[in-house]
């Protein structure tokens, strides 16, 4: 059985176009995932705005955003979305925030010269708004003069931060209530991941839970082999398949679990680009679940 410590979601990836969200909404719902979480690459779909139809055109399942990038928003301004949307959908939202694809922040001059930085900077801030507190800093990015939502969320969501670098992991832990590991992100660098998060929430005297997250990109069937391979020359990663799962669905599914026993709270399930349809996908992803269980 799933529980809070033990998630298995779906991401919708930005290679399909937005009108094919919600048919993929439905049949997360319907295959019975946990979750169903967007990305926010640049220059495809807008998080927020998926998420928020998301949350509308379904009644049980939690929306991750897996991430929105710090530098394109002020601080206030995602801080009003997320309470907008959490005072809209109780308890459904999961946010989470990254330093955003530094070529794509640069192409809009969006790049900062410290993503650490400004991860240290607005995470707490965006914290501290969400708990309705009137927030006054003057950061090297993060500037706020006596800020205070009108329209705080009577309970404020956990905040998700992403990380990859053995720094940024650390600074995750520190300041942020989960973690978003990227796809490919192997079980054994989930279990150094969690290590990282650990030291970092340590040293911050953070106590509670802190949610780990990680993608899995997924193959099913007898040809899963070969699908994960391209999958893999597409990452210029041939031949690693420790960083995917890809075999018949008992050994699907044996994979994930090691995730699970990494350290990851939930796991992902990403499909692969140019491979099977929503339907399939979602198909394959409920008998996934239903063994995950």
């Amino acid at each position: 059985m799933t529980t809070a410590s033990r998630r298995v979601g779906a991401i919708f990836t930005p290679d399909r176009p937005p009108e094919d969200f919600r048919q993929a909404v439905h049949l997360a719902e319907s295959a019975g995932m946990d979750e169903l979480w967007v990305w926010e690459d640049c220059f495809r779909e807008s998080a927020f705005a998926a998420a928020t139809a998301a949350l509308a055109w379904s009644e049980r399942i939690q929306v991750g955003i897996g991430i929105a990038p710090m530098p394109l928003r002020n601080v206030a301004l995602t801080a009003m979305e997320i309470a907008t949307i959490e005072r809209m959908f109780p308890g459904r939202l999961l946010p989470g925030l990254g330093h955003g694809v530094l070529s794509w922040m640069g192409q809009v001059g969006a790049r900062v010269a410290s993503p650490l930085t400004l991860m240290r900077e607005y995470i707490p801030a965006l914290r501290a708004l969400l708990a309705g507190e009137e927030v006054s800093t003057s950061g090297r990015y993060v500037n706020l003069d006596r800020v205070k939502l009108d329209w705080p969320p009577s309970v404020a969501p956990l905040v998700y931060a992403a990380g990859e670098g053995p720094k940024t992991l650390t600074l995750t832990g520190e300041v942020a209530d989960g973690t978003v590991l990227t796809g490919g992100t192997t079980p054994e660098g989930v279990a150094a991941a969690s290590t990282r998060i650990a030291s970092g929430r340590a040293s911050a005297g953070r106590t509670g839970p802190h949610a780990n997250v990680v993608f899995v990109p997924i193959a099913v069937g007898a040809d899963a082999s070969a699908r994960a391979e391209r999958h893999l020359e597409r990452w210029k990663r041939p031949g690693e398949y420790d960083r995917i799962a890809a075999g018949s669905l008992t050994e699907v599914v044996a994979r994930l679990e090691e995730f699970y026993d990494a350290g990851a709270a939930a796991v992902l399930l990403q499909p692969l680009e140019d491979d099977l349809s929503q339907d399939e996908f979602f198909a394959v992803a409920a008998e996934v679940a239903a063994r995950l269980r």
